[in-house]
């Protein structure tokens, strides 16, 4: 009802809107601190902090483009594989052919160092037998041994020149008196066995008992030439019937033949003498030397138990005879 007391054609009241107490309430708040502010003051200078400058250069900013990288394909993963799979193949490849090459060259290297050809006898290249053994003085045979190694192997010579010309002294021995027939055949018979069995069973065993510093080729040695200087001092005496032209065979034609036939029996039983006289002598020197070596008759059992039972023969024999028993158990 009070609403319709007021009189609207009454004169409008005066409303100051500053004169709302939210209004009043801010504009009468202190505002000492941005009076009092000044900015050229020295405590507002001290608690400004300073501007820091770069230390380079300064460079102007680049936007990089945010674009998401693309995601290979699975064919190109597999492609990329192959290709390095590839590659270390033929990495492997290449090392291989190396090592290879190189297994090569010392296969060559070693063989070249250890397995020698053949040089002994001296036969020439068209000559359809080849050599049988290797002889080189310089390289197997120590220095102390080589000058005794060689004076043997010159008796060996010395021996085989002398068995030759006895055969032609009981040719020439033939051509005087037919009768001695047996003679010359049974020179014919010495010259053909006693000329490789004296290289093979006394001369190469002092050349491997000097090379490899083996007793038991040392004694093989000394017992075989033991019987070759009994053989020699037979010969040399010349036992009628026996195909040797000795002393005795050689006066007993002075009287019966003609004189030449005479004297080619003296200078092959001559022969016969000196083959006795060096083999004395080099059997005592290379007594001198066996004896400085150290070694014994024991050392030489023992190296032969070692090669006889090492043996290729020896062990497939056994074996054959360890089945046979087996089998028949």
């Amino acid at each position: 009802m009070s609403a319709f007391d007021t009189n609207p054609f009454a004169d409008p009241v005066d409303v100051n809107p500053f004169q709302d107490p939210s209004v009043t309430q801010l504009t009468s708040a202190p505002q000492g601190g941005l009076a009092e502010f000044n900015p050229f003051s020295e405590t507002n200078a001290a608690t400004t902090l300073p501007v820091t400058q770069p230390s380079g250069p300064s460079q102007p900013a680049v936007l990089q483009p945010s674009v998401e990288p693309t995601q290979p394909t699975p064919q190109v993963i597999v492609s990329a594989a192959q290709a390095g799979l590839l590659r270390q193949q033929e990495e492997l490849d290449r090392k291989a052919a190396e090592l290879d090459r190189k297994e090569r060259e010392l296969q060559n290297t070693v063989a070249n160092l250890h397995v020698r050809e053949n040089n002994w006898p001296p036969l020439p290249s068209w000559c359809p037998v080849k050599p049988c053994f290797y002889q080189d003085f310089s390289t197997e045979i120590p220095a102390d041994y080589q000058r005794i190694c060689k004076m043997l192997y010159y008796l060996w010579m010395l021996h085989s020149v002398t068995l030759f010309l006895n055969v032609l002294a009981c040719l020439a021995w033939f051509t005087a008196d037919p009768s001695r027939g047996v003679n010359f055949g049974l020179s014919i018979l010495w010259f053909l066995i006693f000329t490789p069995c004296a290289f093979l069973c006394w001369y190469r065993p002092i050349y491997k008992a000097f090379r490899s510093d083996n007793s038991f080729s040392f004694f093989v040695f000394f017992f075989i030439f033991f019987c070759q200087i009994g053989i020699y001092i037979i010969q040399l005496v010349g036992l009628p019937g026996l195909g040797d032209s000795g002393w005795i065979a050689a006066v007993s034609t002075l009287h019966q033949d003609p004189l030449p036939v005479s004297i080619i029996m003296m200078v092959v039983a001559g022969f016969f003498t000196l083959c006795a006289a060096l083999a004395v002598v080099l059997l005592k020197r290379v007594h001198s030397l066996y004896r400085r070596t150290g070694a014994s008759f024991q050392q030489a059992q023992e190296e032969f138990s070692q090669g006889f039972f090492s043996s290729r023969s020896f062990r497939s024999a056994a074996s054959s005879a360890a089945r046979g028993t087996f089998q028949g158990n």
